[in-house]
């Protein structure tokens, strides 16, 4: 009969912190196992060390390299993966002799651990435990006394190997944060932290519950002390002592939401919103925004964006660190022009302004219908309630003789209900009653339809605020496809004339 084999997590260092189970596993071992590295000594069997019996059997499973370069024909990975294979077959040596296997695992076996490249190769072979335990990411939150999420926050651990931009990505868009394998990858993550807007928040800890732990200021770490087993924590910002405004440093961020709801958020926007101490925005599209504690949200009617934008930059003259929420990206038909045209007048010259880019309507719908954006393209607002209906003609019937592809925004609503039918009119003086258009309604939202049908059987009547119409060129085809659907795309080449 073949043996059992036991991950054993031992916690994060402190021989107190094992757990009842861990203790018990590795007293009914026949064998224990452990990794190491090249010099021998092992974090893992050093937690367990007073557990270890003499008539233990001791495996230690020597790594054949840690950061080294390697002449392996498959590389760093290559040669790892070759070790695995190795102490595998040596584990399986004993387990089919019947012998009881306890792997020793720092922190929890199956979290950032060496043994779960032995159980991906054995547990399907053999009867197998996991017996969890107390992790870095617990023991770095208790020992600096803060929690690390509470209600509704999000908690993402990294790993500080990833490319900075990828750190810097991740660590804007999330509430709590762990970055694991610190070491030579400090600089990096500390960059990416700044450029997140999180390194004053971040704190540092050192082998935690173990002899040598160090706590801190991350900012303050010198990046030549830092050793692997050490993690940068960003703890949870319910309760956090908000910033007190100082005049002079506020700034105003205009963000782009997308087209709906989460899904549509890039990591920066995500950032944003979670730093701003104020949300500014038409009420429909702040309630996108999840709500913060300590965060203040100003919501206000859709057809007063220059009263909203000039609120804002008074907020962020005032030290305040304001997000002016928009639709879909904030520079198309939306909050970035209003914002900074205020912004140029005298009072408001010193106040800094960003605009992160969104989701556009266009690019949305056009996602969901396939790729009528894929070649040359216009897009045209039809309100008129900001510009005469002649100049909205005027640019329809000459984008509409150039075969371009048009995105048009706006098309109707209650109040305007004859646009859409004139603009069908001037198109169809130049093209084809079969050019395909894509009808897109609700994008991302509850109520999504996307349809595409051929230029004459557009139907004004189906068309309100919350519509998209995108008008294909000459070169748009629809093809309906096996599953029933039609997808419709521009090709990127265009015949020679």
């Amino acid at each position: 009969m073949s043996g059992k084999l036991y991950g054993v997590g031992l916690g994060p260092g402190d021989p107190n912190l094992m757990t009842v189970a861990a203790v018990k596993a590795i007293a009914a071992a026949d064998v224990i196992a452990y990794h190491s590295a090249r010099h021998g000594r092992s974090i893992a069997r050093s937690i367990a060390a007073e557990h270890i019996r003499e008539d233990h059997v001791e495996e230690r499973l020597m790594y054949p390299l840690t950061v080294e370069t390697t002449d392996h024909p498959g590389g760093y990975r290559g040669a790892l993966d070759d070790f695995y294979e190795e102490a595998s077959a040596r584990l399986a040596a004993h387990l089919d002799a019947g012998r009881t296997v306890a792997v020793l695992a720092e922190g929890d076996p199956l979290f950032y651990g060496s043994y779960q490249h032995m159980h991906k190769r054995l547990a399907h072979r053999y009867d197998t435990e996991v017996i969890p335990g107390v992790t870095s990411v617990s023991a770095s939150a208790a020992r600096l006394g803060k929690p690390l999420c509470e209600a509704e926050e999000v908690l993402t651990i990294i790993p500080g190997t990833l490319p900075e931009e990828e750190l810097t990505a991740r660590l804007a868009a999330t509430d709590s944060a762990v970055v694991m394998k610190l070491g030579r990858t400090f600089p990096a993550v500390r960059r990416a932290l700044e450029r997140a807007g999180r390194l004053d928040d971040a704190h540092y800890v050192e082998r935690a519950t173990m002899a040598g732990e160090r706590t801190g200021a991350l900012a303050d770490v010198d990046p030549e002390s830092v050793p692997y087993f050490s993690v940068a924590v960003l703890p949870s910002r319910i309760d956090a002592a908000p910033a007190a405004p100082a005049p002079g440093r506020g700034e105003v961020v205009v963000v782009g939401t997308g087209p709906a709801g989460p899904l549509w958020l890039t990591p920066e926007t995500r950032g944003a919103l979670a730093s701003a101490t104020d949300l500014v925005g038409y009420t429909t599209y702040l309630d996108r925004v999840p709500a913060r504690p300590g965060q203040e949200r100003h919501g206000s009617d859709n057809k007063v964006e220059s009263e909203r934008a000039e609120f804002a930059l008074d907020l962020a003259r005032r030290g305040r660190r304001v997000a002016v929420v928009s639709g879909g990206d904030p520079g198309v038909f939306a909050m970035a022009t209003a914002v900074l045209e205020v912004a140029a007048q005298a009072p408001y010259a010193d106040v800094p302004v960003r605009v992160l880019p969104g989701v556009t309507a266009a690019n949305a719908a056009a996602a969901k219908a396939g790729a009528p954006l894929g070649h040359d393209y216009a897009t045209i607002s039809l309100s008129d309630r900001l510009k005469p209906w002649e100049v909205i003609a005027e640019r329809l019937r000459a984008a509409a003789a150039a075969d371009l592809v048009l995105a048009l925004y706006n098309p109707g609503s209650a109040s305007r209900t004859w646009q859409v039918a004139k603009a069908r009119e001037l198109l169809l003086e130049h093209r084809a009653p079969d050019t395909p258009v894509v009808v897109a309604r609700d994008v991302g939202g509850p109520e999504e339809s996307v349809r595409v049908l051929p230029l004459t059987d557009l139907d004004p009547a189906e068309v309100d605020m919350r519509t998209l119409l995108l008008i294909g060129s000459s070169q748009t085809r629809a093809v309906r496809r096996g599953d029933g659907t039609t997808v419709a795309w521009t090709p990127r080449r265009y015949p020679e004339s």
